[in-house]
This record gives C-alpha cells, sequence and structure tokens, in this order.
C-alpha cells in the first residue's frame, strides 16, 4: 500500500521492494502488467544514480521519486523507450501503475511511505502428518478421507 502522508491519501495495491542491485538492474523490466508499485532504494541519494530508463517495457508508469526524508522531489508519467532524470537528488523511486500518482493526489513536497507485501513461500508439510491422512482411489478419483474413529470396547 502506498500512503501520501501529507494529504492521508492511499492505494491499496501491492507494493514490493528493489533493494539489492539486482532487483533494482531488473526493476520492472519485461513485465507484461504492471500491477504492484515497486520501491527502489538506493545506495545514496543523488540525481544521476536515481535516473531510470524505461527500455524493455511494455506500457507507461507512473514514477515518484523521494528524497531521504521521503518528500517528493518530483513525479513523471514514464513512456517506453525513453530515460528520465528528477529535478531533484532522489533517494527513493515508485514505480507504480498508470494513475497511483492521481490516486493518491501526490504532489511535490508530500511525504510518501509505504507497506510491503511479504512474500509469501510455500512450507513443505511434515511426512509424518502426510502419512496420517487415508487416500482411498475409486475409478481414476482420489478422495481424502478421515481415518475410521475407534469404538470402545471393539
Amino acid at each position: 500500500m502506498l500512503i501520501n502522508k501529507t494529504k492521508n491519501q492511499v492505494w491499496n495495491g501491492r507494493v514490493k521492494v528493489a533493494d539489492t542491485f539486482f532487483k533494482r538492474f531488473r526493476g520492472l523490466m519485461l513485465t507484461p502488467d504492471v500491477n504492484y508499485a515497486l520501491v527502489f532504494i538506493l545506495p545514496v541519494e543523488s540525481r544521476i544514480n536515481a535516473s531510470i530508463h524505461m527500455f524493455f517495457m511494455f506500457q507507461s508508469i507512473d514514477v515518484l521519486f523521494l528524497d531521504s526524508s521521503r518528500k517528493v522531489v518530483d513525479l513523471k508519467r514514464a513512456k517506453p523507450w525513453r530515460v528520465y532524470t528528477p529535478k531533484e537528488s532522489a533517494r527513493y523511486i515508485i514505480e507504480a501503475p498508470v494513475g497511483v500518482i492521481n490516486a493518491i493526489h501526490a504532489e511535490i513536497g508530500d511525504e510518501i511511505d509505504w507497506q510491503v507485501e511479504e512474500e509469501r513461500k510455500a512450507v513443505p508439510s511434515p511426512t509424518s502428518a502426510i502419512n496420517k491422512i487415508n487416500i482411498k482411489s475409486s475409478n481414476g478419483v482420489i478422495s481424502l478421507a478421515e481415518p475410521k474413529p475407534k469404538l470402545k470396547g471393539k
């Protein structure tokens, strides 16, 4: 979720972070449908390091450039196959679907915050739990059934 703290406006979409060299290098390139915001955390605040390119992008995106205090120093509707440099030095860059800037009413000077969606990874089930499940097969159909309860006295 992206939050414009200055105007108390929220965009409830997914947010991911690009905080390593390889994540920043990949960015949103070759993403067929940009449906989440990507926050780039740069190692230092500068204009040149905050430059972005739109090579190998399939659609336009909204881009917010933030300084180290997370205040907007520039914002753009970035189009494919162009290069953009912010007007002022930036430490954070938010690349998001078109319409996010309008959704949070972002303007230069606004303070922007975000909440990152946690990556969910599959957790393997313990083998002992799987072995307790009674699996029956009938006519090529598999169904799960609980084991029959033991009756007292038998």
